[in-house]
């Protein structure tokens, strides 16, 4: 059995998958059949619904609600208060359990305290998406979005540093030193 830390005011349902080393702190509640990886830190007052997935080493800080349908990938920072969606039309009085959309957070993507992120989009890997902002369309790898709704003002490096392209494309990340290609509106980093 895998070993992980769990708060004795949080609630852990039966059918839920924790992987070792995780921590799930105070009032935090893991619903059935949701999954969350090795090393995560979840914070206070976090909702994990059915179905949702959580890679490994994944950071949700406090007050923050994972509903159905939200899958993030490895090495994920979601930063307090963060808000995620999974209706596009919600009504009290008319049940929409079938329409959940899905949203997926990538690899090393990085959301900011009290961030909306509307559901059906995607984030791309090592995105980075601006406190307060409001994402109502998918984010490419390593954009910076801010503002409501959200706008691309910039590329970020997998370290979180804005990167400023030559006239070549080419940029040098200035904490890692790691160099990034734009090519055709896309960034990857070069080896």
């Amino acid at each position: 059995m895998s070993e992980f830390f769990v708060h004795p005011s949080a609630i852990i349902d039966e059918g839920c998958q924790i992987g070792s080393g995780s921590k799930i702190w105070h009032f935090s509640h893991i619903m059935p059949n949701s999954i969350i990886g090795k090393n995560c830190n979840i914070g206070q007052n976090v909702v994990v619904s059915p179905l949702v997935e959580v890679g490994n080493n994944v950071k949700i800080q406090n007050n923050v609600s994972l509903y159905t349908g939200v899958i993030c990938e490895d090495d994920v920072f979601i930063g307090p208060s963060v808000v995620f969606t999974n209706v596009i039309n919600p009504r009290s009085a008319i049940s929409r359990q079938d329409q959940y959309k899905k949203t997926l957070v990538k690899t090393g993507a990085s959301i900011g305290a009290n961030a909306t992120i509307v559901c059906g989009n995607t984030l791309g890997k090592f995105s980075f998406i601006g406190a307060g902002a409001v994402i109502t369309k998918d984010v490419p790898d390593y954009a910076l979005f801010i503002g409501n709704p959200a706008f691309q003002s910039a590329w970020m490096s997998e370290y979180g540093q804005k990167l400023n392209f030559d006239s070549n494309g080419m940029a040098k990340c200035p904490e890692s030193n790691q160099m990034y290609q734009l090519l055709n509106g896309n960034v990857t980093r070069i080896s």
